[in-house]
């Protein structure tokens, strides 16, 4: 309950800081929506034009990627400023600072960093997601039981990628084109896997399941998956919990300014 309520205290200061100069939180809760939610717009030309994801119709491939931005965005708003303060920290040698806190470095770091920019990726994939589920249908609470399971798995992907991709900034100090590198990966969570050959689908489903992010929950509430697919949740869960076990370990590696 303690923490429980840190954070929520943090999350009111972030709130707080960001609207002291309202004009700038407006503008780039719009940036942040616009420049994630274009591949939908790009969607929209494409069946418009006659043109289709084999086996997905306009509805379901809406309701993929809004579940995609609704992720990412959750994640962003969570877990990105994370590594974006660990970046800084070590580079400025600062990171003594957050050792002295009466806290984990970990928990410190995640609850002073609430990301208020992506809060418009956040409302942006809800409001797709609302859309999509008028131009699709749900066969059964089954299916809405089975996304509500996967879910929780995709974030899960993000955020331990998200702090292990963190935890590399101990001991690799130029380290800012990975996020690049993993975000450019994560564009195969946008599409249907269905339209991949055997060896990507495989990759991001089971090395880096991306996959999980959006196409197994889009498929899960459309009722298109196997039962045994829901067992997806499990190396979701290990990257998260490896994520967390690599930062806590790569912070007693920590050596002073510039890693």
């Amino acid at each position: 309950m303690k923490y429980f309520v840190v954070y929520i205290s943090c999350i009111q200061t972030a709130l707080h800081s960001a609207l002291a100069y309202r004009l700038n939180f407006i503008l780039s809760l719009l940036i942040t929506l616009g420049s994630n939610l274009l591949f939908p717009l790009v969607t929209v030309l494409i069946y418009n034009m006659g043109a289709s994801f084999p086996g997905w119709s306009f509805g379901e491939v809406l309701l993929l990627q809004s579940i995609f931005a609704l992720s990412n965005g959750l994640s962003g708003v969570l877990f990105s400023g994370v590594l974006w303060a660990t970046m800084q920290h070590v580079r400025e040698g600062s990171f003594e600072v957050v050792l002295l806190k009466p806290s984990s470095p970990l928990f410190f770091l995640i609850v002073t960093n609430f990301d208020v920019s992506n809060l418009g990726l956040l409302a942006g994939g809800l409001g797709l997601f609302v859309i999509s589920l008028n131009l699709v249908v749900i066969p059964s609470i089954l299916a809405v039981l089975s996304f509500i399971i996967l879910f929780p798995a995709g974030f899960a992907v993000m955020a331990g990628v998200n702090l292990m991709m963190a935890a590399t900034s101990f001991k690799w100090v130029g380290n800012s084109r990975i996020p690049e590198i993993f975000e450019s990966f994560t564009n195969f969570g946008k599409y249907p896997l269905s339209i991949f050959p055997n060896v990507i689908r495989g990759l991001v489903s089971f090395v880096v399941p991306v996959g999980v992010i959006a196409y197994y929950p889009a498929s899960a509430l459309l009722g298109d998956i196997e039962p045994s697919v829901l067992l997806l949740i499990l190396p979701c869960i290990l990257f998260l919990c490896f994520g967390i076990i690599t930062y806590r370990h790569m912070v007693k590696l920590y050596e002073g300014v510039g890693g």
